[in-house]
C-alpha cells in the first residue's frame, strides 16, 4: 500500500490494481466497494478500481468475482490511498503450477489445491469425501459415512495426512478408520503427489494429504462466520462457527462444528444404522516477541460417533453366503431412526501444537514445533447377553512430536533447509473388552533427520533431498492359541528416502516439472501381528510377524498449461515399483466365530507395480461458460504372481460444464452476485483388472452419476451471505461401488440434496 496526496475532509480517493494471485493476469469486473458506507466500484480491463468522495476513517475494503473466493480488508485511510489486491480462484485447474520465482515455495512436487469456498460448501461432508472432487484422488469406504482418501492407489499407512503441520497419529492403519480432522478448520487442503515429501515424518509412499488453517488476519475488529446446512439423505443438520480478531496482545480464532444425521438410504431402502454424531473444536493463537521471534498454539478436539450397517454383521456362514447375493442387505427396516446401535464407532482425537519461528538473519531462521495428539477409538459388536454396550475394540494411543529446523537462502538463488524429528507414539489396549485384542499394545519411537538443498537457475528449480529414520518397536503380544503366552518383539527399521526433481517454466503458459524418488516402509504392527476381528469391515484380519520393509522406487512427469486463460490442461503420469508390496488379502475362507460368521484377510507380501497418469482439461467458451473433463487411470500389477493387485481404485472419467455470472440482479434492493451453476457427471468404469479368487464378491459394474451445484452471494446490511445447494446422484441411481466394503452387503446411497448458507461479518 502506497500513500498519495494528502486531501482533506470527504474528498479522498482509494484506488488500485486487483490481479490473479497464480497467474497475476489482471481481473475485469470485480466488485470492490467500502463494507460501511457501501460505496463501490468495478475495475476495468486493466483490472483498476477508484472510489471517490471518501472521508477519513478506518474501512473494509470488499473485493468480490465470478470463481473467486470473497475477500475483505481491513484499512486505515488519512490520505488518499492505492491498495492493491491478490484474488485467488477457488477452483482453479492450474492451481498447482509451480511459480518459479525467488519468493516462491521450492517444490517440484504436483500439487493441487481446494480453498475455502470449496470447502465450506461441502460442510456436510467427512474430509476424504472432500477430497474427492481432485483428480487422481478417491476414496475407500464402509459405508458413505466411513471413508479415508487414496492417492495413485496408496492410502493407510502409505498416505500421510498433516494436520496444521503435524502428521496425523491414530488407528490409521483401518480401512474402516476415518481421518479425525474437521475439515472446516481448513483454510486450504492440498493434495501432493509427488514422489517423496522428505521434510515431513510418516511413511508417505502415496503422497501427502494437507489441512492447512491460515494465519490469522491482522484484523482488530471482530470478525468471523457462521454456516448451516441440510442434507436430505439422512436427514442431516450441520453448523459451523468462526470467530477472530487482532488484538495489541495476541491474535485468536476460533472454530466450532455440530454435525447430526441419521439413517442413510438407497434408491430402494434405507441403509439401518448409518447415523452420524459429530462435535468438534478449535482455537489458534499467534502472539509475535519483536520481529525476529513469531508464535503461535494450536489446539483442536474432534468427537464422533458412527454408526456401521447392521446388515454387514452376519451370525452364521449360511447366512453370510446369502447376504453376499442379496439385493436387500439383511436387517433392514423401512423406518428412519436418528439411533446409533451396535455396530458402531466411537472416537475422540485432540491435537496441541506449540510452534516457534526465530530469524537469525532475513535469509536464516530457525523453527522449532512439539506437538502431542490423544487418540481414544472404541468399537462396538452386537454381542451376546446384553453386552453391546462393552467395546469390542477399545485403544488408546499418545503420540508426542518434537522437531528443530534450520532454513537458509544463500546467495545465486540456492536454498537449503534441515532438520531434526523425534515421534513416540504409546498405544495401548484396554482390558475392559474382555476379548484378546486385534492389534497388540505397543511402544515406537522414530527418529529422523532430512535435508533438502534447492536451486533456481533462470525459469528452472532443481530440488535434491535424503532423509533417514530409525523406527525401533517394542511389542508385547498375546498367543491366539490356549494356554495363553505373551511373545515380546523388540524390532529395529532402518529407513531411507531421497528424492531428485526438475521443474521448469518453458514459457508463461507452459510448465513441466519431473519427480524421481526412492523410499524403504517399515511394516506397522497391524500389519506385522494383527489377530482378530475387525469389526468396521466386518472380516477376520491376520498379520504375519515375518513382513519386510517396503523398498519403493517411484516416478512423477507433469506438464501442464493456460493459453490465455482460455484454454488449460493437466498430465500427470506416474510409476511406481514397490519390492515387498504388504497387502490384506482375501483368503477365501470364511470363519464362524462366537460373535458371527466373517471373511478372513491375511496380510501378504509381493512385488508390486502401481502406474497410471491424471488428465485434466478446461475451455473456456464464453465469457461466463466453461467445460472442464478428467480422466484417471490406473493400474496396479502384482509381478510375482503375474495377476492383479487387489483393491485398486477403477478408473473414473469425470466432465463438467460451469455457469459464472458477473451480473449483478437486484432482489428486494440487494445485490445478488457471484452466481454459479456446476453440472457434473463422473462415470467410474468397473475393475476389470482382477482375478476372482481374490475376493469374495466380483467388483460391480460401473456407474454413471450426475451432480448438479450452485451458489450465489448477497449482501445484506453489514452481512455477507453465500447461499449454496448440492445434488449428488440427481438421477437417483443404483450402484455399488468396489472399493466400498459396503458393497458386500448393500447398495451406495442414492440422490442427496444438500442446501446450506454461510454468512460473513
Amino acid at each position: 500500500m502506497s500513500k498519495l496526496a494528502f486531501a482533506q475532509d470527504c474528498s479522498l480517493t482509494i484506488r488500485g490494481q486487483v490481479t490473479d494471485k497464480e497467474t497475476h493476469e489482471i481481473l475485469e469486473f470485480v466488485n470492490v466497494y467500502i463494507v460501511e458506507s457501501g460505496k463501490g466500484a468495478t475495475t476495468d480491463e486493466h483490472g483498476n478500481y477508484v472510489i471517490n468522495e471518501v472521508c477519513p476513517g478506518d474501512y473494509h475494503l470488499r473485493f468480490s468475482h465470478i470463481g473467486c473466493e470473497t475477500k475483505e480488508q481491513f484499512i486505515s485511510v488519512n490520505v488518499s490511498t492505492e491498495f492493491n489486491m491478490e484474488m485467488e480462484h477457488a477452483a482453479s485447474l492450474l492451481e498447482g503450477i509451480t511459480v518459479i520465482g525467488k519468493q516462491s515455495e521450492t517444490s517440484t512436487q504436483n500439487t493441487q489445491i481446494l480453498r475455502e469456498d470449496k470447502i465450506s460448501d461441502q460442510l456436510d461432508q467427512n474430509i476424504s469425501n472432500i477430497l474427492e472432487s481432485i483428480s487422481g484422488v478417491q476414496t475407500i469406504k464402509n459405508g458413505n459415512g466411513i471413508s479415508k482418501p487414496v492417492v495413485q492407489g496408496l492410502y493407510g499407512n502409505r498416505l500421510t495426512i498433516l494436520n496444521n503441520g503435524i502428521a496425523q497419529s491414530g488407528q490409521q492403519w483401518g480401512n474402516d478408520h476415518s481421518p479425525e480432522i474437521d475439515a472446516m478448520v481448513a483454510n486450504r487442503i492440498s493434495v501432493v503427489k509427488g514422489a517423496s515429501a522428505l521434510e515431513f515424518p510418516g511413511s508417505n509412499l502415496g503422497g501427502l494429504v494437507l489441512v492447512e488453517p491460515s494465519k490469522i488476519e491482522n484484523e482488530p475488529h471482530l470478525h468471523g462466520s457462521t454456516s448451516l446446512a441440510y442434507n436430505t439423505n439422512g436427514r442431516g443438520a450441520s453448523l459451523n462457527v468462526q470467530l477472530h480478531k487482532a488484538t495489541d496482545l495476541i491474535k485468536w480464532k476460533i472454530n466450532g462444528s455440530l454435525k447430526k444425521s441419521g439413517d442413510q438410504n438407497t434408491p430402494d431402502y434405507f441403509l439401518n444404522n448409518t447415523g452420524k454424531e459429530e462435535g468438534d473444536f478449535a482455537v489458534q493463537l499467534e502472539k509475535n516477541f519483536g520481529e525476529k521471534w513469531f508464535t503461535d498454539l494450536y489446539f483442536s478436539t474432534f468427537n464422533t460417533s458412527l454408526g456401521v450397517l447392521r446388515g454387514s454383521h452376519i451370525g452364521n456362514l449360511t447366512d453370510l453366503e446369502a447376504a453376499f447375493t442379496s439385493d436387500v442387505p439383511f436387517f433392514t427396516e423401512e423406518t428412519f431412526s436418528y439411533a446409533i446401535d451396535a455396530p458402531k464407532q466411537v472416537v475422540n482425537h485432540h491435537l496441541l501444537k506449540l510452534h516457534s519461528k526465530y530469524f537469525l538473519t532475513d535469509e536464516h531462521w530457525l523453527d522449532f514445533t512439539f506437538s502431542g495428539q490423544f487418540n481414544n477409538r472404541k468399537e462396538f459388536d452386537v454381542r451376546r447377553s446384553g453386552r453391546s454396550s462393552i467395546p469390542s475394540l477399545s485403544l488408546q494411543q499418545f503420540t508426542y512430536f518434537i522437531q528443530g529446523k534450520y532454513n537458509a537462502e544463500w546467495k545465486n538463488d540456492w536454498y537449503f533447509k534441515t532438520g531434526v524429528q523425534v515421534n513416540f507414539i504409546d498405544n495401548t489396549n484396554n482390558p475392559e473388552t474382555g476379548i484378546i485384542p486385534l492389534i497388540p499394545d505397543y511402544f515406537s519411537t522414530e527418529s529422523g533427520v532430512y535435508s533438502i538443498l534447492t536451486k533456481h537457475h533462470k525459469s528452472s528449480v532443481f530440488e535434491f533431498g535424503v532423509r533417514y529414520e530409525y523406527i525401533s518397536q517394542d511389542v508385547p503380544t498375546i498367543t491366539q492359541t490356549i494356554p495363553r503366552e505373551i511373545i515380546r518383539y523388540e524390532n529395529g527399521f532402518h529407513n531411507i528416502a531421497t528424492s531428485l526433481g526438475w521443474a521448469m517454466d518453458l514459457s508463461k503458459d507452459y510448465n513441466l516439472s519431473a519427480n524421481v524418488g526412492y523410499a524403504t516402509r517399515n511394516p506397522a504392527v497391524n500389519e506385522l501381528y494383527s489377530g482378530g476381528l475387525h469389526q468396521g469391515i466386518s472380516g477376520i484380519e491376520e498379520g504375519d510377524p515375518s513382513l519386510d520393509a517396503e523398498k519403493s522406487l517411484k516416478s512423477t512427469l507433469t506438464f501442464k498449461g493456460n493459453k490465455h486463460g482460455r484454454f488449460g490442461f493437466e498430465t500427470h503420469f506416474y510409476a511406481q515399483r514397490i519390492q515387498d508390496y504388504i497387502y490384506l488379502t482375501p483368503t477365501q475362507e470364511t470363519r464362524l466365530t462366537i460373535r458371527g460368521a466373517f471373511p478372513v484377510f491375511n496380510y501378504a507380501q509381493t512385488n508390486a507395480i502401481i502406474a497410471g497418469f491424471d488428465l485434466s482439461g478446461q475451455y473456456n467458451f464464453l465469457t461466463n461458460f466453461y467445460g472442464r473433463l478428467t480422466y484417471s487411470y490406473i493400474k496396479g500389477s502384482d509381478t510375482e504372481k503375474q495377476q492383479p493387485l487387489v483393491f485398486i481404485p477403477s478408473n473414473v472419467l469425470k466432465a463438467n460444464v460451469n455457469f459464472q455470472s458477473n451480473k449483478q440482479f437486484l432482489i428486494f434492493k440487494n445485490a445478488l452476485e457471484n452466481i454459479q451453476l456446476n453440472l457434473g457427471s463422473k462415470y467410474v468404469f468397473k475393475q476389470v483388472n482382477y482375478v476372482l479368487e481374490q475376493d469374495f464378491v466380483a467388483p460391480p459394474d460401473g456407474y454413471f452419476l450426475l451432480n448438479l451445484e450452485g451458489s450465489a452471494e448477497m449482501k445484506i446490511g453489514n452481512l455477507n451471505w453465500r447461499f449454496f445447494v448440492n445434488m449428488s446422484n440427481l438421477l437417483d441411481v443404483s450402484y455399488r461401488d468396489y472399493l466400498n466394503r459396503q458393497r458386500y452387503f448393500a447398495d451406495d446411497i442414492g440422490r442427496n440434496i444438500t442446501i446450506g448458507i454461510r454468512t460473513k461479518f
